[in-house]
């Protein structure tokens, strides 16, 4: 299988955008795996506080990519149907929010530094990051890991698998926010909620 996806690749036929996005989506997944490798290797060892909680959250966003990646359409083939112009216009976007995505979880786990961690947890001398993509939004990995959630499912998904992929996907992210950020309002207090009235939660303000 693996063969026969290098060959269609290479073979380099009239849908080439389409292969183009492809190979951008799959190149950026490498990039994130090896940021989350980089963090967990700079990551401080052991917790003052944990929530394990926050692995519900952690399963949920799994069955998201599950569901998107479960349900492949014909390769190479647009989500819905369209013109020629409107396949590259959507490939364009759809490598635009892949790099961005990217991006944004490799800034957001050099803010963190330290203090990268799967599951909810405050270390020593745990310090409420606020720099970087954390200006922008309090929690940078889970948007950039739902941008590439999107993209995935624009790139190789079947609409109708995409469609429930984000609903799994946000209600997953809202039990780790909650999770994660009670632990953080208990050790800054004051100081989190200022940040929290200045900072969305998960998406930009426009």
């Amino acid at each position: 299988m693996a063969e026969g996806v290098i060959f269609d690749l290479l073979a380099w036929p009239s849908n080439a955008p389409a292969r183009i996005v492809y190979l951008v989506v799959m190149a950026c997944w490498l990039a994130f795996a090896g940021i989350a490798v980089l963090g967990k290797r700079g990551a401080a060892l052991g917790a003052q506080r944990r929530d394990r909680k926050s692995l519900v959250g952690m399963l949920l966003q799994g069955a998201a990519y599950a569901i998107c990646f479960g349900a492949f359409r014909r390769r190479f083939s647009p989500i819905l149907p369209m013109s020629k112009t409107g396949e590259a216009i959507l490939g364009a976007l759809t490598i635009a929010l892949a790099l961005v995505s990217t991006w944004f979880c490799y800034a957001a786990a050099r803010a963190l530094g330290k203090q990268w961690a799967l599951v909810a947890r405050v270390i020593e001398g745990h310090e409420l990051i606020r720099r970087g993509p954390y200006a922008i939004v309090r929690n940078p990995i889970y948007l950039a890991m739902f941008g590439m959630l999107i993209v995935s499912g624009l790139a190789v998904s079947r609409w109708q698998a995409l469609i429930p992929a984000i609903a799994v996907y946000l209600i997953g992210t809202a039990i780790r926010i909650h999770s994660e950020e009670t632990l953080l309002r208990a050790i800054f207090g004051a100081q989190f909620e200022e940040y929290a009235r200045r900072v969305p939660a998960f998406l930009p303000r426009v």
